[in-house]
């Protein structure tokens, strides 16, 4: 049975979307993640793969999957992940297995990814994937709140700030570009992107029969 959203009420069969938000840390794309998931039911999260450690208050399989690095390796020497990135000494990946499972569930897949993931994802799946890149008010914004968040030492936020330049660099590979000024506002514009991606035409395999139908 193909999955209804509140955009789609003739429930049209259609190819699933592949989401992907990305941002510098503290730009807020993990809040606005949170806000989808709990308003879309037909929204599910890609639980990446990490070698870093647990942080107080995450989950195992919930936040990440925690490896070591000799698992990881094996993992990529195995092609299990669809894209996986090397990030502050520490290795992200996306399981294969888990987001064609999500597909098959007949949900769309939310990535929270950085832009080398983001590239990869693209290459693999071309016009299923939709990525939309959240910036930050200013650079001035983006270090307080890191300072505000008190879970980095200073030499993590500065490493963090390095970086937020570099990955702001790659904001014209993404589809959609918003400013995060407003944090209620640039989660509508997000949601709204979702829910006009899984109306698009390219999208709707159901609707061929559909119209053929039409024309009888």
């Amino acid at each position: 049975m193909p999955h209804r959203t509140e955009t789609d009420p003739h429930g049209f069969k259609r190819r699933g979307v592949l989401f992907v938000l990305s941002s510098p840390s503290g730009a807020g794309k993990s809040t606005i993640a949170r806000k989808l998931l709990a308003a879309d039911d037909h929204l599910q999260m890609s639980v990446s793969y990490t070698t870093r450690a647990m942080r107080p208050g995450e989950q195992d399989g919930v936040d990440y999957n925690f490896v070591d690095l000799e698992k990881f390796r094996e993992m990529v020497a195995n092609h299990e992940f669809l894209e996986w990135a090397h990030v502050f000494d520490h290795r992200y990946g996306t399981p294969r297995a888990h987001v064609e499972a999500i597909l098959d569930s007949g949900r769309d897949v939310l990535f929270d990814i950085d832009w080398q993931g983001a590239q990869q994802l693209f290459q693999l799946a071309g016009g299923d994937v939709v990525r939309v890149f959240i910036l930050p008010p200013s650079f001035k914004e983006l270090h307080q709140r890191l300072i505000n968040r008190a879970t980095d030492t200073t030499e993590v936020i500065d490493a963090r700030m390095a970086r937020a330049a570099n990955e702001v660099s790659h904001w014209d590979g993404y589809d959609y570009v918003l400013v995060n000024d407003d944090a209620d506002q640039c989660y509508r514009s997000v949601h709204t992107i979702l829910n006009a991606e899984r109306l698009k035409r390219s999208r709707q395999t159901g609707l061929i029969g559909y119209i053929r139908g039409l024309m009888k």
